[in-house]
Formats: C-alpha cells, structure tokens, sequence
C-alpha cells in the first residue's frame, strides 16, 4: 500500500509538471505550427500520461488523453494544420486532465466529471482519423491507437520492480523513441529515402534525453517543509553564531577565537548553501503567463504576444509565492487595459499586434521587475475623472495633480476605469491589492506612463526574506534593525552643523544635502520615546516609495546579517514595524518598516505630496501672506525670490554636461530633456551657461507642461514671512519687489518665464 501511495504521489508530481509545459508548448505551437520538435514534445508528453494511466487503472484519463494522442498523431503526421481551433481544444484537454488530477490527489479518484462534449469535439477535429487513409504514409499514421495503446504494455513489466520510485520516470522515457522506432520497423521501404532529413530531430531527441537523464540522476525531489525547517534551523544556528562572535570580541583566548572564526566561516557557507536551495528562477512563475495571455487575448479579441528576457533571475520561493498573483493580476490589466484590439492599433499605425514584455534583473541587491506593453498607455485626465466620480479625490485637488500624483491614482482601494464589470476586471478590487502584497514583502511598485506608447510597471523586491543584512540602530536605549535594502547613505552633523545645518519647512525639519531638500523624521516622535540630548545628530537617509527621507537616530551601531522573526498576531497591526530578531547578546530588536515610517513622519507617498504641493495661485501675488521662499542670488549682488512650492528639486550640474537642442541650451535629466534657463544673462549679469567644466546650482520647476532648470549663480537660504510685493514689476519674468530678510529682493514670475521658453524654443 505505501509503495502504491509512493507510485501515485510520483504520478501526479511529475504529470503537473508536464501539464504546466503543455500550456507552454500549445502556446507556441500556435504560433510556430510548423516546429516539429515543439509538436513532438507535445505528443510524447500526452503519450506518456495516457499510458501510465492505463498502467495505474485510471480509466477516464487514459480515455481522454487517447482521443488528444490521436488528434496529435494527425498533426505529427501531416494530415492536419495546427489553428486556433485545435490548439484551443488541446487546452480544453490539458484543463482536464489537470482537473482529474487534483480530484484524484484530494479524493483518491478521478471525480465525476463528464467530457463527453470535450472528446466528441477532439473526435470532430480528429475528422475520421481511426479509418486508414489512401496515402502509405498515413496509413502507417493513421491507426496511432493501435501501436500506442500497446506501446504502456513493455513498459509495465519494467516499471514494476522500481515502482516505488521511478515508475513515471521510465514511463516518460521509454514512450520517447517508440514511436520512430516502430515506424522504420513496418515501413522500411518509405522510411529509407526520407531517413537522413528524418535522423537530425531523431538524433536531438536522443541528445537531449540523454540530457534529461543526466539531469535526472543530478537531481533529487526535496519536500518543501523539510526545506523550511532546514532554514530555520540554519537561522538558529546564525543567531548562535552572532551570539559566539559578539562573546569572543572581549574574549582573549586565542584558541576560542580560531574556533569561533572557522565556525563563521563553515557557518557563512551552510546559509549560502540553504539560500540556494530555496531560490528558485522567475521563469517558474512567467512560464504560465502565456497561456493566460493567449486565454485573454481570444476574450478580448486581441492578439498579444508576450517575450521574456531574465526568465533565469532566482529568487526565494517565498517571495517567488508572494508575488505570483500580483504579477498575474498586473499582466491580466495590461492585455484587458493596455493593449489595443487590432483594428485599433492598425488605425495608429502600429501593428496588429501587440507587445508584452516581462522582464527581471539584479540589482544593488533587489530584483527587479518589469512588465512593459505597447498599448495605449493610461489617459491621465480619464483617470483623474474616474477617481472623483467615484469620490476618491475632489475636482481641485485633481486639477493640481502632477502627471505621476495621477498615474498613482489607480492604486488607490476601489478604482477602476472599466465601463462594466465583467469576468476580467471593473470591479474595483486590483491594483490597490498588488502594492499592498509588494509593500508587505519590503518591495516597491513604479509606473512609467507613455501616452498612446504604452505603460512600464516595475517592482523592486528583496531577493529574500529569510536572512537580511539590517544596519543596527539605537534610540532612547532600544535597538532597533533598518533593513539595508532601503539604506542610501549615513550622514553625522557635529557641533555648529548640528544647530544650524536642520531647517524646517511648514513644520517638517529638512537637512539640505548636496543641494537637496532631505525631509527628516525624529525616530523618537514616530515611536513616542524620550530624545537623548546630544551635541551632534546621526542621520540615516532611506528611501521610500523612490523618495529618499532622514531618519534622525540617537546612535548607529553596526550592520549584521540577521533572522527575520515574524511578530505576533497583537504586534502584526503596527504600520512601523517589520518583525524582530534576535541580537548576539540574545535581546530581542525590532525591525522597522521604512514605509511604515515614512508613513508615520509624513515624508512618504501622499503624506509628503501634501504637505509640499503647490498652493493656491492666488496665493503668490498676494500681500500680507505669508509664503515660504526660496531665496537665491543672481549676478555679484542681486537677490531674487521664487515660492518654494514652486520648486521640485535642487540640483547641481557640471558646466560641461550642457547642450544644445534647437538653439536651447538642456541637459539630460532623469531619463528626459531638461530645457535650462540661465537666469544671470536673462537680467543683465555674466552668463552662468559658459561651457566651463564647473559646478552649476539649478532650480528645477515642475510644470504642467514639463520640466525646466532655472540655472543660478548661489542659492542663499529659505525664509517664511509676510509677503508684501512693494514696487511691480518693469520687466518681463519678474512680479515684483518686496523687502525680506531687510534687503530688497526681486520676486520670480515663473510661469511667464517658462511661457516664454515654450513660445520661442518650442519645448
């Protein structure tokens, strides 16, 4: 009985595995109808199921799987062409056998399922297969049941004495050359002109099951607890290592520190060899995905073709788990959403059909993931009108919406563009869901939208989530583990830098760094602990959401590999924290949750796009208000003034990395054409844009209408005051004058200056 049990569970692990690389192969059979080595691969597949059944006793399947090897014995043979049609009823038979297969695996039996419909149609295609055709060829063809009916019987007195293991294996390996071998035996006079053209897919397949069965002897079937016991008990072991180590920094005895370093060593080299077992390829999870395209794609009336590159990128089978519905439900939005029909695409000029690109790579310790269509990309403004239909934002805030702040949109709980609900999408539960399951996993989700070109989704995740290297941090005596997947750069201000170098903007303390507003948030305020007083401040700059943001802790320690502890139901609720670990000294520390932080110090996502958006318009113009400024100077000694509102970022380029575009000076900005203004020659003072290979302080303003860099002799400081415009303005790009800071200053009026730009440079 358990041998049988054995038999059984080896039959149905191998036979998903083949169901999965029929969906596969059927796919691109469509495509390439006549790839004889793909058609080849499907029938041998088929033949070998279908025969193990009939071994196994498993009637229905080996009924309807003998009725698809007819079908398929036609279309390896000639007689037919591989159509739509066909190879949706070959689906149809894949869809199934899976289906008795996992009836079989839960219930102990094939079910009671009627395919009935499925095998008359299969029988219709088939056309009258089971009578002998005129030609020699076909008729040596044409009775395929005959043959391989018989072709299980050698294998059965071979499989039973190794049933209890490799019964399936040699059913799988004995059907491969049945089938060319019975053919030059009855037919040796037709097979004799045609045998060298005939040799070469012969003699690959023998290569390539050679191949399998070196393969097959290399590798062994692991249960997937065990794997994750073993993980955790290499965690252990990693935490007992820490512990040694942390014992043997005060210890002098060098015998225990020899040992104690050779136990790092083999320690270090045990988790690398468990990670590895658990990593598995992408393409485990992508290899699906064109079957669910093609299925799509025949709803829709769509044609779309999908192309991988990175299919081999590994990661851990837990993150490979967490990530396959998102991914299916992102690749579903981009076929139903993305993708034109044909008579679409051909009226803009593209072709029929269209493109689906999945793409993955490593990077800086991340994996990361594109899915990219040549659609039509995602209409901004029927966006923005979706979401205040549904109630989701009002009509002013959508009207000063940047182009990314919209896209971001379609995560939000309960949108959904579609005009009705149907079985593929429209009913508001989706996107929202995929970043939530990314975030959850410590990853990141982008959009880059291409209107009438297409849209570019990337994911970031971690490679694993087992065991991280986190650097250490301390606050208010507790420590605390930053994941160093989100850490950009440490940075310590001592003394004078300490007092003067943290500025605060609307409430938000910001630190500038390299020119750049970093917006700051007091570990100690987010997690309602006592601020050490100290004359000098540890700032660790994260990043969250793509928006880098400072941590400000009272110490920085040290960074350590460490094990990932799931924290308990009551602690799961809390936004700031990650899970726990274990230290060497055997405390326990939290992990943060960069998000979860961000989140809470209000730098990240929505939080941080309120509290900087631009203001009302009229707000600019107005006296008495009080107004946040960015004050800079222009030429030897002329100040100027510009709302903070209206600016995105500071930056610094090098003179030299300025060209030219239609007379325009630009620079290449973020994967787009900056177009620079140099403010210094614009009011009368030497020109900053010289060519020279120097340090260049730029403005850079966000419009409706896209970017522009203001380019500025020296950014002097940010004020807040009382805003009282003087003395109106003479010239052109200029509101007016006011006193600040008790010096006159000259008020910049952007959106003229950048109308101006637009009407004589084009851009």
């Amino acid at each position: 009985m358990n041998e049988m049990d054995e038999v059984l569970k080896e039959f149905l692990v191998e036979s998903y595995e083949n169901m999965d690389r029929l969906d596969r192969d059927l796919v691109s059979l469509e495509e390439r109808p006549d790839d004889k080595q793909i058609l080849g691969s499907i029938f041998r597949t088929i033949h070998t199921i279908k025969g193990t059944c009939g071994f196994l006793g498993f009637g229905k399947l080996e009924k309807v799987t003998h009725v698809g090897e007819n079908l398929l014995a036609r279309l390896r043979d000639g007689s037919l062409k591989v159509d739509g049609e066909i190879t949706t009823a070959l689906l149809s038979l894949v869809d199934a056998v899976r289906s008795m297969l996992t009836h079989l695996e839960s219930h102990g039996d094939e079910g009671e399922r009627d395919d009935s419909m499925l095998v008359q149609e299969l029988v219709r295609l088939n056309d009258g297969t089971q009578k002998p055709v005129a030609k020699p060829v076909a008729a040596s063809q044409s009775p395929a049941a005959a043959p391989v009916a018989a072709a299980p019987d050698p294998v059965a007195p071979k499989s039973e004495p190794v049933a209890q293991s490799h019964k399936p294996e040699v059913a799988a390996v004995v059907p491969a050359a049945a089938p060319a071998h019975d053919h030059v035996e009855e037919h040796p006079a037709p097979s004799a002109p045609v045998q060298p053209a005939a040799s070469k897919p012969a003699e690959k397949s023998a290569e390539k099951h050679g191949e399998d069965s070196k393969m097959s002897d290399a590798n062994v079937r692991v249960d997937v607890g065990l794997l994750d016991k073993l993980m955790n008990l290499v965690g252990e072991l990693v935490l007992a290592r820490n512990q040694i180590l942390q014992h043997g920094a005060t210890d002098r005895d060098a015998a225990f520190l020899a040992t104690s370093q050779r136990l790092n060593l083999i320690t270090t080299e045990l988790q690398e060899g468990v990670m590895k077992t658990r990593m598995q390829p992408i393409g485990t999870v992508w290899n699906k995905f064109p079957r669910v395209v093609r299925d799509l794609a025949v709803l829709c009336g769509k044609q779309v073709r999908v192309e991988m590159e990175g299919k081999e990128t590994e990661l851990d089978r837990t993150i490979i788990e967490a990530i396959k519905d998102p991914l299916t439900h992102i690749v579903r939005n981009s076929v139903d959403h993305g993708i034109e029909t044909s008579q679409e695409r051909l009226s803009k000029g593209k072709s029929a059909e269209g493109r689906l690109l999945l793409r993955a790579y490593h990077e800086g310790g991340q994996v990361n993931i594109e899915i990219a269509d040549d659609g039509g990309g995602i209409r901004i403004d029927k966006v923005k009108a979706k979401a205040v239909e549904k109630g989701l934002i009002t009509a002013e805030h959508a009207s000063r919406m940047s182009e990314r702040e919209a896209v971001n949109l379609i995560f939000l709980p309960g949108f959904s563009t579609a005009a009705k609900v149907t079985n593929v999408s429209g009913r508001g539960v989706g996107m929202d869901v995929v970043k939530t399951n990314i975030e959850k996993i410590g990853g990141a989700v982008d959009i880059s939208n291409r209107v009438g070109e297409g849209t570019t989704l990337r994911i970031k995740i971690p490679l694993t989530l087992a065991i991280i290297p986190a650097l250490v941090v301390t606050c208010d005596g507790d420590r605390f583990a930053i994941p160093q997947v989100s850490l950009l750069e440490l940075v310590r201000l001592e003394s004078e830098d300490a007092k003067t170098g943290i500025e605060s903007i609307r409430g938000t303390p910001v630190y500038r760094l390299r020119g750049s507003l970093l917006p700051l948030v007091y570990l100690s305020r987010v997690l309602g602990l006592a601020p050490k007083e100290q004359d000098h401040v540890n700032i660790v700059v994260l990043q969250a959401d793509g928006r880098p943001f400072g941590l400000v802790v009272d110490s920085i320690n040290d960074t350590e590999e460490i094990v990932v502890k799931p924290l308990g139901k009551l602690l799961k609720g809390l936004p700031c924290y990650a899970g726990a670990t274990i230290m060497g000294d055997g405390k326990v520390a939290l992990i943060l949750d960069v998000m979860g932080i961000a989140q809470a110090g209000r730098v990240g996502g929505e939080g941080r796009d309120q509290k900087m958006a631009n203001s009302d318009k009229d707000q600019k113009q107005s006296s008495g208000t009080k107004q946040t400024l960015l004050l800079l100077q222009v030429g030897e000694s002329r100040r100027m003034a510009v709302p903070l509102d209206l600016v995105a970022r500071l930056e610094e380029f090098q003179g030299d990395k300025v060209e030219l575009a239609s007379g325009q000076a630009v620079m290449q900005y973020r994967d787009q054409i900056l177009p620079l203004i140099d403010l210094p020659q614009m009011f009368g003072g030497a020109p900053a844009l010289d060519g020279q290979p120097r340090a260049m302080q730029v403005i850079v303003h966000n419009g409706p209408q896209g970017g522009v860099g203001f380019v500025v002799d020296r950014i002097l400081d940010i004020v807040e005051e009382d805003l009282a415009i003087q003395r109106k303005a003479r010239s052109h790009g200029l509101l007016g004058s006011a006193v600040i800071q008790q010096k006159v200053t000259d008020l910049l009026d952007v959106e003229a200056l950048v109308s101006g730009l637009l009407t004589e440079s084009g851009y």
